[in-house]
């Protein structure tokens, strides 16, 4: 999938996260989060999967994470990702 335009997805609450998408020609991912020290290796996992998963090669991901499991993290950057995409 092709991100076509700017997208966003979920709160700043405790245990959720934001997902913010915009175009670009290449893929760079950002996260930030309250506990990037314990568990950092395995949000980016989780994110490069759901990014593969939907075929995304490029654009550019910020997350901003307050402690959200791993089914919100895919739920926001899925939704994120629909908002994004042609389709």
């Amino acid at each position: 999938m092709k991100i076509v335009k700017k997208a966003q997805a979920g709160t700043m609450q405790s245990s959720d996260l934001m997902v913010f998408l915009e175009p670009a020609e290449t893929l760079n991912v950002t996260i930030e989060s309250t506990v990037l020290k314990q568990f950092g290796p395995l949000i980016r996992a989780k994110v490069d999967e759901v990014l593969q998963k939907h075929g995304v090669e490029a654009g550019e991901v910020r997350i901003t994470d307050r402690g959200a499991l791993d089914y919100a993290i895919e739920a926001r950057l899925e939704t994120a990702i629909m908002r994004a995409t042609e389709g």
